[in-house]
């Protein structure tokens, strides 16, 4: 029987990572609350040490090993920032780390991996399977293995995000959450059931990557081909056993949108409020607009995930929207 991390364990791994991680802005704009006819507060994660709230759970999660554990080192499988945020906490604390990506991994991603004195291995996402390459390298060269998301450490240090958040706002009508994995939504539900248990909280995924959404209304845990969608910190297959059993229990719903909007709200975020935001991080405020007539007049947060695109790429996306 699992057993699930608890907000507790929110606040322990915020006591952890101060001084380490960055205690990011919440900020505001008029545009988007006259849009929306609400109160908007975006708690801007690509302002994150790596640009993208990553670095918490993986701060927390390498502060706990032992030291054995730091000197074999650790080995991890991500498409971008969570290889980014295990690559950096390594350096911090001291320790080697490998990291498996994909082989159409953004290469500003791969590059700041690999800045960061991570060991990057390259897999074929749509014919390999990357928690098979990793399990093999851990057991070769002694290494623990940290997955991106379905981990109680994990968990509970992206739960700092939306801990500062309502510290900083004070208790949110509801509340919309970047989802991949789950990682980030659940250590967000964590806290928000802690400090704002009125608080309806959504997770957003891809159109094209409705597992979550499939897992919620299936009861079980879904399945799925690698989506393709552009939002690639959200190209997972599955959620993961702690993650399901959290959402399941406390989420409010799952939404999907669009790359289209996804990419709308990229030029939202550079036009009107001067950020650069990658494609998965768009996915919290997309929901919000399509869901903005249920929200009026309410006092709404929004986990902005992170800031990681290659800049070619980005100019792409408005160039051809």
């Amino acid at each position: 029987m699992l057993t699930l991390p608890e907000y507790g364990d929110v606040v322990a791994a915020a006591q952890r990572i101060d001084g380490h991680a960055n205690k990011t802005p919440v900020l505001t704009s008029r545009t988007a609350d006259d849009e929306i006819g609400a109160e908007i507060f975006f708690k801007c994660e690509n302002y994150q040490r790596m640009g993208a709230f990553k670095f918490r759970g993986a701060m927390n999660a390498l502060a706990r090993f032992t030291p054995r554990q730091r000197a074999d080192g650790v080995v991890t499988f991500s498409s971008g920032n969570h290889a980014q945020a295990i690559a950096l906490a390594a350096r911090v604390l001291g320790m080697p780390a490998t990291i498996v990506m994909p082989e159409d991994a953004p290469e500003a991603k791969v590059a700041a991996t690999k800045s960061y004195g991570g060991k990057v291995v390259r897999f074929d996402r749509y014919t390999e399977n990357r928690e098979e390459i990793c399990a093999g390298l851990a057991e070769k060269h002694g290494l623990t293995m940290i997955p991106p998301y379905d981990h109680p450490d994990v968990i509970s240090g992206q739960g700092t995000a939306v801990k500062e958040l309502l510290e900083e706002t004070g208790p949110l009508d509801a509340l919309f959450v970047c989802l991949g994995g789950g990682g980030l939504l659940s250590g967000s539900l964590l806290s928000a059931k802690a400090l704002a248990p009125d608080c309806k909280t959504y997770g957003v995924e891809p159109e094209a990557g409705d597992d979550a959404r499939q897992s919620l209304r299936a009861g079980k845990i879904i399945h799925i081909d690698t989506p393709r969608t552009i939002a690639d910190g959200a190209q997972t297959q599955h959620l993961g056993q702690y993650t399901f059993e959290i959402i399941r229990r406390d989420v409010e719903d799952i939404l999907t949108v669009s790359d289209e909007e996804l990419i709308a709200c990229m030029r939202f975020y550079a036009e009107r409020m001067k950020m650069i935001v990658e494609p998965t991080g768009c996915l919290s405020y997309a929901a919000v607009r399509k869901m903005k007539d249920q929200l009026k007049g309410k006092r709404v947060g929004v986990v902005v995930s992170g800031g990681n695109v290659d800049l070619a790429k980005l100019a792409g996306y408005f160039a051809n929207a």
